[in-house]
């Protein structure tokens, strides 16, 4: 039972776009109103709600006159100090935030394109303006990532952070892993449940989790981090034949966005993971999101849910908007930092180039089954420094190639991928081989 409230002030929000998460806000609003009364203090009011198609409404039982076309009767409207973002996309989006900012009016908004594309405008412009601008839903959907890193984590050097920041591309991989389908039946399948798009580019590619991971680096080491500098690979290319030889070495395959510090340095990629199934993070399934995240006091914090979704979404959205009526209430803007570290702190971007970043890796060659091919191509390894841990060879089925496949010891990627285009070059080598990096981060002791 909720809590019983009288009389009280209200605070009015406007909510740009009445799309999936536009719904799910206003939903949020409408349906717990009495609760986040009861832990506000006053009401949250959803005053308007505006969007090009006049039928995006329907169903959500808006009152009379809450809707419109024009989104000017929010940002011109004084009596609105809280304004939504859920349109999407980086051009008609990045208008009307900078406007609202500009009208002297707090944003919260789950447009992590944005952001990554164009936040230190957006960051410059509400520091210029004296209002917040928030966006935890912009990554890890109802997953508080930048809350605890801009919180929680506040007292500690943030040494890592390591998880799976696109449902989408999760879905898939589960489906090969656990029914041995191929790529492009997961993906039809993740279509079809609408995980999916009908381009799916941004998700496979891997660049919705890069610009997530760009935003979560810039929060967690205090500089700006540009997603177009993080090293990025998509699933495109897994197969079940390297899903089942993972598990054969006592691995899982998953879409990681990987961070580490160094110190002088920061480490950033996005690509397929081989992880061992003892870890936390490979028995994340489906469309489901988790990520871990390290301090040097707090040590490993594991969050784990929804990472999208119209309600997951918009119950982020709304934990911003309660933190931004509680600024509202207090006259205290910007008491937690844009970007987690104060203006005068934030540094440029220092990432270790890609060439530099150690670790191990899982290698499947199409070669010949002749005498001395596995010494040959033990050979060119050894050339560049890269020790072998495992090896297996699978028997031969036909007069073609076999597969070969390596796990290596720590390598420095540069030798690698030196030692991949020589071995690619030889005459006893068929198709392109296959390459997936290998971490051991998260794995649960015995």
């Amino acid at each position: 039972m909720e809590p019983a409230c009288g009389e009280m002030r209200q605070i009015k929000v406007g909510v740009l776009g009445c799309g999936t998460v536009g719904k799910g806000v206003c939903r949020v609003l409408l349906e717990n109103r009495a609760l986040l009364a009861a832990r506000l203090g006053m009401e949250l009011t959803l005053a308007r709600v505006a969007d090009v198609n006049p039928m995006t409404p329907e169903g959500l039982g808006l009152p009379e006159g809450v809707f419109t076309t024009d989104p000017s009767r929010i940002l011109e409207d004084p009596d609105i100090p809280i304004v939504v973002e859920t349109v999407g996309g980086c051009g008609v989006a990045r208008e009307l935030v900078l406007a609202a900012l500009r009208a002297g009016k707090s944003v919260a908004t789950a447009n992590k394109a944005l952001i990554a594309n164009h936040g230190r405008e957006i960051y410059e412009t509400a520091m210029a303006s004296g209002v917040d601008f928030m966006y935890e839903a912009s990554v890890g959907g109802c997953m508080p990532i930048i809350k605890t890193i801009r919180e929680s984590l506040a007292g500690n050097r943030v040494t890592s952070l390591f998880g799976i920041l696109n449902g989408t591309c999760n879905y898939i991989l589960t489906k090969i892993t656990h029914e041995g389908l191929d790529f492009a039946r997961a993906l039809a399948e993740a279509q079809e449940k609408g995980y999916a798009e009908a381009d799916p580019t941004m998700d496979v590619d891997g660049f919705d989790t890069v610009h997530k991971l760009a935003i979560c680096m810039t929060n967690a080491y205090g500089m700006h981090v540009d997603y177009r500098d993080i090293y990025v690979e998509g699933i495109r290319r897994i197969t079940p034949m390297d899903i089942e030889f993972a598990r054969r070495f006592g691995y899982r395959v998953k879409l990681l966005a990987i961070s580490k510090n160094h110190g002088d340095r920061v480490e950033g990629r996005v690509h397929p993971t081989m992880v061992p199934v003892k870890s936390l993070i490979s028995d994340v399934n489906g469309p489901m999101n988790a990520v871990m995240l390290s301090g040097d006091a707090a040590g490993d914090i594991v969050l784990y849910g929804q990472g999208a979704g119209m309600m997951p979404t918009g119950s982020a959205v709304v934990s911003d908007l309660v933190d931004l009526a509680r600024n509202h209430l207090c006259k205290a803007c910007r008491r937690v930092p844009v970007f987690s570290f104060q203006d005068s702190c934030m540094a440029p971007a220092r990432l270790m180039p890609m060439d530099e970043v150690r670790t191990r890796y899982y290698i499947r060659f199409a070669a010949l089954d002749r005498p001395g091919v596995l010494s040959r191509l033990s050979g060119v390894l050894g050339d560049h420094r890269i020790s072998i841990h495992s090896a297996y060879q699978k028997g031969r089925e036909s007069d073609g190639p076999v597969a070969v496949v390596l796990l290596t010891h720590e390598a420095e990627e540069k030798n690698m991928q030196a030692a991949v285009k020589e071995i690619e070059a030889m005459d006893v080598v068929g198709a392109r081989p296959v390459l997936i990096r290998v971490e051991n981060q998260g794995a649960v002791e015995d």
